[in-house]
């Protein structure tokens, strides 16, 4: 069993910054992928980053590229998104998922609000 907990969010002006952390928990060398997932109000979950077990594989929607940026520190076991240049739309509940031979993992989230 892997336990998350994501902190960071908050709200925030278009334009400024946030940055999400994810604390896993429990059988944690068993995470392989670890990722960040959006869920706005009406719609479905998707994926915003994902970062490989050595950092050496990281995949970025195309919404948050140049703008998000994702990285992971295995000795905290923990993952980061940093979110720049946020804007209205960015707003949401994101999610931390970690992937294991047993199956995917996911947190509680942390809502994001994006808001002049």
């Amino acid at each position: 069993q892997v336990q998350l907990v994501e902190s960071g969010g908050g709200l925030v002006q278009p334009g400024g910054s946030l940055r999400l952390s994810c604390a896993a928990s429990g059988f944690t060398l068993n995470i392989y992928v670890m990722s960040w997932y959006s869920q706005a109000p009406g719609k479905e979950r998707e994926l915003v980053a994902s970062i490989s077990k050595r950092g050496d594989i990281i995949n970025l929607a195309d919404s948050v590229k140049g703008r998000f940026t994702i990285s992971r520190d295995n000795a905290k076991n923990t993952v980061y998104l940093q979110m720049n240049s946020l804007k209205p739309e960015d707003t949401a509940v994101y999610y931390c998922k970690a992937v294991t031979p047993s199956g995917p993992f996911w947190g509680q989230g942390t809502q994001v609000t994006v808001s002049s």
